[in-house]
Order: structure tokens, then sequence, then C-alpha cells
């Protein structure tokens, strides 16, 4: 089975839109991603990091950030990897959805999920996450959207970022993140997979973050999907 697992976080005092662009540099907006800023452009992640080497994790950009342009005529759009947070499964038909409600079963693994990023937490230092029910509501969402939409990206084609997406449910926060996986079996090993990578464990052990929530959706190309949302309330 394949798996794969993707990260994003923003950081934001007040919610502040600024645009700026000209053919050299682009003013991060928010719910801006660096895949989604290349796409923007026409050219690669590869060669948007290629030209802003003080980015040191290509998951991690903030509001107002500077980030130059390379002058490339029709780039590729980035191809799927298996580890990058922008990796696209193939194009095919998503199967049909299941009733949206969650059962009791994916509930108890989404509770686990919870349990064992506290656990990491814990050996940290570092203070547990609380549960969010509404923030839940979103995460569950954005997972049947990875399944139902056939795509594997923080950016939606139904909701946007994940950061509009929270507006959109009526979440506020000043921070916010957000991991994604697809293909594990369950909740240890999607934890395992999120703490061996860099983004995926920065947003795991972040002081800032007060609250979490986690969705899990079966089916699909990848037969299971997880969202892990974090927000500072």
């Amino acid at each position: 089975m394949k798996k794969v697992v993707g990260s994003l976080a923003v950081l934001m005092i007040f919610p502040v839109a600024v645009f700026a662009q000209s053919s050299q540099t682009y003013s991060v907006q928010e719910g801006d991603t660096l895949f989604g800023i290349a796409e923007e452009h026409d050219v690669s992640v590869e060669e948007v990091l290629s030209e802003n080497p003080g980015i040191a994790n290509e998951n991690v950009i903030s509001v107002n950030q500077s980030i130059a342009i390379p002058d490339t005529d029709g780039a590729a759009a980035e191809e799927s990897t298996g580890q990058s947070a922008e990796a696209a499964p193939s194009e095919t038909a998503a199967e049909p959805a299941p009733d949206s409600e969650v059962s009791e079963s994916e509930a108890a693994f989404e509770q686990e999920v919870v349990r064992l990023t506290n656990v990491e937490r814990e050996k940290a230092g570092l203070q547990p996450l609380q549960s969010y029910g509404d923030l839940a509501e979103v995460a569950d969402a954005k997972s049947e959207d990875l399944r139902d939409a056939g795509y594997f990206a923080h950016e939606s084609p139904n909701y946007g970022s994940p950061f509009d997406m929270m507006t959109s449910f009526g979440i506020s926060y000043s921070a916010a993140g957000e991991n994604i996986a697809a293909g594990q079996d369950t909740p240890e090993a999607v934890v395992n997979a999120w703490m061996n990578s860099e983004g995926h464990r920065e947003n795991i052990m972040n002081e800032n973050f007060t609250h979490i929530a986690i969705g899990y959706a079966e089916g699909g190309e990848y037969g299971t999907y997880w969202t892990q949302m974090f927000v500072t309330r």
C-alpha cells in the first residue's frame, strides 16, 4: 500500500492580506503554500527553493515573507515523490463517500492519534494539546475531501488552503498548522510517520499550539486518509 505524508504551518497574529508581486519577488499572503506559489508562477518547488536558500523548510513560510520567483517560462509542476507535502496520487475516480457520520472505530482511531501525539509532546516536556471538537469537523471534512476528490495536497480544490477551510468553518486562531498522511493502517503507524519527518514533527512539537483535531477517512486510492490540525487559541 502506498503511504505519503505532508505538513504545513502558518503563524499569524492578526489576519493580514498583503499582496505584492513582480517578475522577481512575491509577498506571502495568509493561506499561501510554497507549492501554490510555485504553481501560480508556473515553476517547480525545487526552482523556488533554489532561488531562496534561506527557506530551511518548504512546509513553513510566513505571511509577508518575500520570496524570489525564478524567471522560468512554463516550468513543470513538481512530481509526486511519495514523501512531499505536495505529493499527488494519480488521477483516478474517487470511491463513493460512505455515511458522513464518523463511525465508532474511526472516532477511536482519531482519539488514539491525539493520545499518541501528546505522548510525544510530553516526552519533550511540552504541554499536551487539548482536543477541539469544532476543529475535528474540519479535519474530518479534509480527510473525506482528500479521498473523494482524489488528491493529496494541503490546497483543496473545494476548500482552498487549510487556513481558508478553518475560517469557512468558523474556526478562529492566532496560529495554525496541518499534517496530512495517506496509506497508514493504524494510529501508531501514522504518528510514527509524522514523527520521522522533520516538517511534521515540528508541527507536533510546536510549543505555541494549544489545540488539536484529527480527521480519519477510509477508502479511495490510498485506503486511509489522515488529517491532523493544530491551532493556537
